[in-house]
């Protein structure tokens, strides 16, 4: 991509917090000679540039100097490491209780500052010398706060840590340092012994951490262990995973503050295998919208836009909607996005965003929308796709201002949003596709046999009273006297009937005629030239080849054979013809005849004629019999197949109910019921059977399960079983009773959506659950309960803009935010928000600030480049600040307001 190509310009800006492999207990030259008792190989520059090396090849990005009471070994790993990697400097201290401790320092630190640290604690002549300083393990803590770094009390289950070290009160009163955030151990936490795992793990009253971390740890744990040659750094204990957007102290500090969200230890770390899913990955746009050259590049976890009223959070989030072509689910949310999309983006705009899946394999494309065109896709060669954003991104959720509140208005809506639950069968849409054609074939197969059935029947209706009309003639001897020519005319009939009886040769020589020749150009050396068994399916074509030849004879063949019969009817009927002709002259004989004793002999053969036209149709009618009967056997099966593929997918949906309900507990519960929207059954008895129906539709609409195969079956039983089965008024049932059959054909073929129930519970946390449906909720305790099915596990982006609108702050700090920091590690999280929990207590990895010059009509939004980062970013720190807190001052009130 070019310099000025927007998405490379997105690309280009911060995204935000990432993890960072970390080793922050690396020595410098000497430490082998003064600790270890070993001789150093080589001299301290190659060393540590041996050590970042090595750093660099296991992807090692920081790295922590912290040798035994000296600052001596920093300038040269500064200047191996160059801008490679982020070295921080610091030191190891002995406390005077023994008590071992990593301090470090922001990586800008002077080596003079350092020194003078180093020095406060009394170290003035650095070395193996001067072990242990005055200073007690919480003094010290304390004071490398002071100073501007972080301590860290290290190996704290082994000789000199913290547990060995202290016992008793001392070790609680150490352990309980308010500014002590973290310690390192060799493993897990599930390998220290049990007594410690409970302290750890804040379990323990006698060592409770007032100020503990919001998990279930009493303080941040990492992995780190004396590094000293280039080796050391592929032992597990020696690294560990922070996430930080700016790799400093504040960075670490925050880490340490929330480590259930910053912090992976080494044997669990892959932290970027957790990151496997479906991201967005930067936005841009381009042209004379309100975001005319803005861009952002998206964090894969939680990002969070915020900004002041007006400054374009909601234009952002309704261009992700634009440039994938979603439809919003409401028509509010619809209203508000059209709007968006005319009013503030406007014609002319192009919005790019660029996606990576994971699967089959990672692979990014780029999607592309000028507005008002409809979106394009593009392979991350540049050209353009067959594929639609929804092909690359099928769940991808996007919810608008009020959008989830707008959604509890509608069961049906709230059932769609069970989809991505619902075990997957990928043949179920082409099959259930498949048979909608096939009854839809059946049902016309079975009224056209019946259409031509009833004419059929009503044509032979004349034939008895001909029949007794031709019983007459013959009583007075005219069947003997003109039975040549009455049989002449069944021989015509038989005559004028063959053509009829060729005819399914004829189309078929036709057909064969079309097909050929035939296309082989699927079996091509070019269409198989990619595909590994191209050797073994290239003798296709040689069979094809000789499939062809065998079609040209017997094309050859069947246009002969047809020729000949064609040709032998021919003979016969002019034969036949000499015959008619002779008979025809006795015939016109036999009526002078018969004029001179007035009897008529035309009429009598008139109706012969007519008697024998009508005969073939009895044969007819009896084919059409017993076509009417395969049909519709062939529709009863298909409609056996179709009842019980609905009643499949809603078992399916029913599985997805119950599982999101066991996994939300005693939060929410889902249930669902079939067949429950019957507005469109209601629909073809008002619009197909007409009549006063509305005792009868209330009757169905009440029932809580309803059969389309039982209520037409009594449709067509009669109204008795209507008043019995369905309590339907005997009036209105006898007109459901008279409803043609196509009408309760299209009925049996109906399916009626299923409904979802979801009930939330209102108590409060401790308190027997409280369980009420949603209808009966606030429009705050609905969009709750929605939000809970929204956060559950899934692998597409969710984007919501301002989830808290219709929530309460205690649902947010208690429900969504917990939820969300589970699952951000496996899903994105995109979401404009006023409510400070959602960055904060999310510990947002990337924060989005935005402002605007003008009304959004004309004016211009912006992101400052400083706005874009995490919580320990301290220019974004402050602007969260400001926006969502209302400034220091602000804040500081309502502490003191309420007491804290």
């Amino acid at each position: 991509m070019q310099n000025n190509d927007p998405i490379a310009v997105a690309r280009g800006l911060p995204q935000g917090a990432v993890f960072h492999r970390c080793a922050l207990q690396v020595n410098p030259h000497g430490y082998a000679s003064n600790f270890r008792g070993t001789a150093a190989s080589g001299d301290p520059a190659t060393q540590a540039r041996a050590v970042v090396d090595q750093a660099l090849e296991l992807g090692i990005s920081v790295l922590a100097i912290t040798d035994h009471n000296s600052v001596s070994g920093v300038e040269d790993f500064r200047r191996a490491a160059g801008d490679r990697l982020v070295v921080f400097p610091g030191f190891e201290l002995g406390s005077s209780e023994g008590i071992h401790l990593l301090c470090i320092y922001p990586p800008a630190s002077a080596p003079s500052l350092l020194e003078r640290f180093l020095g406060e604690f009394g170290i003035t002549n650095p070395g193996p010398s001067s072990d242990l300083t005055n200073w007690a393990f919480s003094a010290i803590v304390d004071k490398v706060h002071e100073q501007g770094g972080i301590a860290i009390a290290a190996h704290v289950s082994h000789n000199n840590g913290l547990f060995q070290a202290l016992h008793g009160d001392a070790c609680i009163r150490a352990w309980q340092s308010e500014t002590l955030l973290a310690i390192q151990i060799p493993g897990e936490i599930d390998d220290l012994p049990h007594h410690l795992q409970q302290i750890v793990r804040n379990r323990d009253p006698n060592y409770a951490r007032t100020h503990a971390p919001e998990t279930d740890l009493a303080i941040a744990v990492i992995n780190a262990k004396d590094v000293v040659e280039p080796a050391d750094l592929a032992d597990p204990a020696a690294t560990c995973w922070i996430k930080m957007s700016e790799v400093g102290i504040e960075g670490l500090r925050q880490a340490f503050l929330d480590p259930a969200s910053r912090l992976r230890l080494n044997p669990r770390s892959a932290p970027l295998a957790r990151q496997e899913h479906t991201a967005l990955l930067a936005l841009a746009w381009e042209g004379g919208g309100f975001l005319d050259g803005a861009a952002v590049h998206f964090n894969p976890n939680l990002n969070v836009l915020v900004g002041g009223r007006g400054s374009g959070k909601s234009t952002v989030i309704e261009s992700i909607r634009a440039v994938l072509g979603l439809e919003p689910m409401g028509d509010e949310a619809r209203k508000a996005h059209e709007g968006i999309v005319r009013q503030v983006l406007k014609s002319g705009t192009r919005i790019s965003l660029l996606v990576r899946t994971h699967r089959p394999t990672p692979r990014e494309y780029r999607i592309e929308r000028t507005i008002p065109n409809p979106p394009l896709v593009r392979e991350s060669s540049g050209e353009v796709s067959n594929l639609l954003p929804q092909d690359i991104l099928p769940r991808i959720e996007v919810f608008g201002q009020h959008e989830i509140s707008e959604l509890t208005r509608s069961r049906d809506k709230l059932t769609r949003l069970l989809d991505r639950f619902v075990e997957r069968d990928d043949a179920l849409p082409q099959r259930k596709a498949n048979l909608r054609r096939e009854l839809e074939k059946s049902r016309r197969s079975l009224l056209d046999v019946r259409a031509e059935a009833k004419g059929i029947e009503e044509r032979l209706g004349a034939l008895p009273a001909l029949e007794e009309t031709l019983q007459r003639f013959r009583e007075a001897g005219l069947e003997e006297r003109l039975s040549e020519q009455s049989l002449l005319v069944r021989e015509e009939k038989l005559l004028e009937s063959i053509p009829e009886r060729l005819a399914p040769f004829t189309e078929c020589l036709h057909a064969l005629r079309r097909e050929l020749p035939f296309d082989r150009t699927f079996v091509s050396a070019r269409a198989l030239e990619d595909l590994p068994g191209k050797d073994v399916l290239a003798g296709l074509d040689e069979v094809f080849v000789t499939l062809e030849a065998d079609l040209q004879q017997t094309v050859k063949q069947l246009a002969a054979a047809i020729t000949r019969a064609e040709q032998g009817v021919a003979a016969v009927q002019t034969a036949w013809e000499q015959r008619r002709q002779a008979v025809q002259a006795a015939y016109a004989k036999i009526l002078r005849e018969l004029q001179k004793s007035r009897v008529d002999g035309e009429e009598f053969i008139r109706l012969r004629r007519q008697i024998e036209e009508l005969r073939p149709l009895r044969q007819r009618q009896a084919l059409l019999q017993r076509l009417e009967r395969e049909h519709a056997e062939r529709r009863r099966k298909l409609l056996v197949e179709w009842e019980e593929l609905k009643a499949d997918e809603f078992r399916r949906l029913d599985s997805a109910a119950e599982s999101v309900s066991r996994k939300l507990q005693d939060r929410v519960q889902v249930q669902v019921t079939a067949a429950a929207d019957r507005e469109p059954l209601f629909l073809i008895l008002r619009e197909r059977v007409g009549g006063r129906l509305s005792e009868a539709i209330d009757s169905l609409r009440s029932l809580p399960d309803l059969s389309l195969t039982r209520f037409v079956d009594a449709c067509r039983s009669g109204g008795a079983d209507f008043v019995v089965d369905f309590g339907i008024p005997a009036a209105q049932a006898e007109r459901l009773a008279r409803a043609e059959p196509e009408v309760l054909m299209h009925i049996e073929e109906l399916e009626l959506a299923s409904s979802t129930t979801i009930r939330l519970n209102t108590a409060a946390p401790g308190e027997p659950p409280v369980w009420q449906a949603l209808d009966d909720l606030s429009t705050g305790q609905k969009a709750t309960a929605v939000l809970f099915l929204l956060l559950l596990e899934s692998d597409a982006p969710l984007i919501v803009d301002q989830p808290e609108d219709d929530l309460d702050n205690r649902f947010i700090s208690e429900g969504v935010v917990p939820r969300m920091r589970a699952e951000k590690q496996r899903r994105q999280f995109i979401f404009s928000t006023h409510n400070a929990n959602i960055p904060v207590l999310g510990d947002a990895e990337l924060i989005v600030g935005l402002a605007a010059s003008g009304e959004a009509e004309r004016g211009r939004a912006s992101i400052d480049r400083q706005h874009m980062g995490s919580i320990d970013a301290p220019p974004v720190c402050a602007l969260v600040e400001e926006i969502l807190e209302g400034g220091r001052a602000a804040f500081e009130r309502r502490r003191r307001k309420y007491g804290f």
